[in-house]
């Protein structure tokens, strides 16, 4: 009895080494691939610089007759904060000829509110506003995008979210790659802003540093092929090679389908030079991850194979595996050094890109706080494969096959299929 009970005992034991061991062994493999994957930031970011550095000084040189009509495309949604400043900056813009068009779903909207005050403020800015109605097709902005294009026909058109600070020169910088027939779209990087609370603070860091560096890399890897929705600049020629903005309203990430799509039509997509803000809302840790979910959900339906491979690019997560499976084995000086490399590694990113390539401060006096964000986004891209169901100002949405979305309160029906 006492050598079958010692006999299961040493199973027992055998079997929790041969665990441990392999949950060190995937860790270490996190933290080589996280490691890589660093190199490879490090890499693009030096590469984005230059190259921004050199479009920078040939924007710079270019004469003020060389630059066409451009119409902005402002789509709203209610009375955000800093909206009032975040819309003024596109009034104060420096560029010879371009109009405003703002568009909401009702016309009570209080976001039109302030808009018609600026149109007072400016009276020699041209500037309208398109009240689209109830949308019809699943994605709302792209509807309402789609009635505020048929107002305007100049054949240079940039769409810009309300939440987005620019300086006065904006649009001089974005339209001017466009002065190339064989560019077709253009788009731009973006810091975050954050309001003063702690949650937002954490998701800023992550737009200033997750974001860009995986932007990139891939922009380095195998060129852009898709489109960041804070700034998008286009012609009306690109729209039309893809069957006009309406192509990409079954999408929840529409910017990243029409930007894929334009480049699949035979154009170029350049990552802009110019750097961008996105003003964030306060926000709980609730409304924080339930963002980051949404935006992980997407992805895993649009890009289910890339979404996949994210796994191997966060750090701090296989550090934390290292430290708890060497200690249990009894090396806990191994676990504490991938604890520690895991760090690093998040620090460094956070440096290299948050500051050295999008220029924003806190990821620098921060850089010891985005290893947490990197935890934050792996337990959002784990918990992205739990459902297809999401939210999206005030309305519920299920994704389907290739990143469609199908809203759950309100008919609607694909756009290709309507006249």
């Amino acid at each position: 009895m006492i050598r079958v009970l010692l006999s299961i005992l040493s199973y027992r034991v055998l079997s929790l080494l041969v665990i441990w061991r392999v949950l060190l062994l995937i860790a270490i493999i996190g933290t080589l691939s996280s490691t890589v994957f660093l190199g490879l930031v490090l890499f693009a970011a030096l590469r984005y610089r230059r190259q921004a550095l050199a479009a920078t000084l040939a924007t710079e040189v270019l004469p003020r007759s060389s630059f066409p009509a451009v119409t902005v495309l402002k789509p709203v949604h209610g009375a955000e904060p800093q909206l009032r400043e975040n819309l003024e900056r596109f009034f104060q813009q420096d560029y010879p000829d371009f109009e405003i068009i703002f568009g909401a779903r009702a016309a009570e909207d209080a976001a039109l509110k302030i808009a018609e005050e600026l149109q007072r403020r400016y009276p020699n800015v041209k500037s309208r506003i398109v009240v689209s109605g109830v949308p019809t097709w699943p994605n709302a902005k792209v509807f309402s995008l789609n009635k505020m294009l048929q107002a305007s026909s100049n054949p240079y058109v940039v769409l810009s979210d309300s939440d987005v600070e620019v300086r006065p020169d904006f649009l001089r910088n974005i339209v001017a790659p466009l002065l190339d027939s064989k560019v077709g779209l253009v788009t731009c990087l973006y810091r975050g802003i954050p309001a003063q609370d702690f949650w937002s603070v954490l998701e800023a860091l992550g737009m200033s540093v997750e974001m860009p560096s995986g932007v990139v890399v891939a922009d380095m890897m195998e060129g852009m092929r898709f489109a960041l929705g804070l700034a998008i600049a286009t012609r009306r020629d690109a729209l039309a090679a893809i069957g006009g903005i309406g192509s990409t309203a079954d999408y929840y990430s529409d910017d990243f389908v029409l930007g894929n799509e334009v480049w699949a039509a035979g154009y170029k997509v350049v990552l802009s030079h110019y750097i961008v803000g996105h003003v964030l809302l306060p926000r709980s840790v609730r409304q924080t991850l339930g963002d980051q979910l949404r935006w992980m959900k997407s992805t895993r339906y649009s890009r289910p194979k890339g979404h996949l491979g994210t796994s191997l690019t966060f750090a701090v997560p296989f550090g934390m595996l290292g430290f708890v499976a060497a200690t249990a084995l009894g090396h806990a000086y191994l676990g504490f050094g991938l604890f520690v490399a895991s760090f690093l590694n998040r620090m460094i990113q956070s440096v290299s890109v948050g500051w050295g390539v999008v220029g924003d401060p806190r990821a620098l006096s921060l850089c010891w706080l985005y290893p947490l964000r990197d935890l934050a986004g792996f337990l959002t891209w784990a918990a992205s494969y739990a459902s297809g169901s999401f939210t999206w100002r005030g309305e519920t949405y299920r994704f389907t096959e290739g990143g469609r979305i199908i809203p759950q309160h309100r008919p609607a029906q694909p756009a290709a299929e309507q006249p």
